[in-house]
């Protein structure tokens, strides 16, 4: 007798390839990669003595790691000039932003939100006479927070 499970079979895993970028400041699309979504929490560390010594370990600071972003350069040049207005001074250069993660069907899965992020820096990938590669553009974003909302 085969054996079965009870109730529908669903796939709930998450795939990493099916994934939006939407940043308030009007950057949005479709990315080849993102990576750095995580955080870590700094160590507090007070060492006490009474009848023996022992090390206590408390929470600290909480540091978001900075999230790149890579895709094909094309004609937007939205990024360019988000970077280029913070090197020539402007001060109102932080806005906030989601990754979310779809299925096959374009149903949202998952939603980190990111905020205060701005370009820390920006690259366009090397030229080579030798290759036909497609160029790529590359964003690091500084954050101030980051939140799974889903």
């Amino acid at each position: 007798m085969p054996v079965t499970t009870p109730g529908e079979t669903k796939d709930v895993e998450l795939v990493g390839s099916w994934f939006f970028i939407k940043l308030d400041n009007g950057i949005e699309g479709f990315f080849t990669d993102a990576s750095g979504f995580g955080y870590e929490v700094e160590v507090i560390e007070k060492t006490e003595t009474k009848n023996d010594t022992r090390t206590i370990k408390r929470p600290g600071t909480t540091k978001y790691q900075d999230i790149t972003l890579k895709r094909t350069l094309g004609p937007d040049k939205k990024f360019w000039n988000w970077a280029k207005s913070i090197r020539d001074g402007e001060l109102d250069y932080r806005t906030n932003g989601s990754l979310v993660i779809n299925d096959m069907s374009g149903k949202e899965l998952s939603r980190w939100t990111f905020n205060n992020v701005w370009p820390s820096k920006w690259s366009a990938s090397d030229l080579d006479v030798g290759t036909d590669d497609l160029m790529t553009e590359e964003v690091t974003l500084a954050v101030e927070e980051l939140i799974r909302e889903k």
